[in-house]
């Protein structure tokens, strides 16, 4: 089985109980076709980076899951046909590090991100000799 996450936006004209039932069905395709749900973590209505359909605004939520690769074409053939999905992206995590960071997401804990290198700007006083 491979990690997976889905990242889905919902038209913002929906109300609750449509949104939810939207998801529900999306969660329903990944369990019946023999995938695991880890965690569904509900975004909420955000604006848009740029308008997608008319719309500024979409509903965010973002599924973490574990399936069979033969899923994932059934999966995208569902959510392609939801009129009331406008964007979407499926994420697969392969190896050892990224499938560490899916469990973390998964569980609703933040990544640390790598190490930065900082570099304090050197004044003009500090060049001095």
């Amino acid at each position: 089985m491979k990690h997976y996450e889905l990242l889905f936006i919902l038209k913002p004209t929906l109300t609750e109980d449509e949104a939810k039932v939207k998801v529900d069905f999306i969660k329903e395709v990944i369990t019946k076709n023999g995938g695991e749900i880890a965690s569904v973590v509900e975004m909420g209505t955000r604006k848009l980076a740029y308008k997608i359909d008319k719309y500024e605004r979409g509903t965010y939520v973002v599924i973490y899951f574990t399936a069979p690769t033969a899923l994932i074409a059934e999966l995208v053939r569902n959510v392609r046909i939801t009129e009331e999905v406008i964007r979407f992206l499926t994420v697969k995590y392969e190896n050892k590090r990224e499938i560490a960071a899916w469990e973390k997401l998964s569980k609703g804990q933040k990544l640390v991100g790598a190490k930065k290198e900082t570099r304090s700007a050197e004044k003009p006083s500090d060049l001095e000799e």
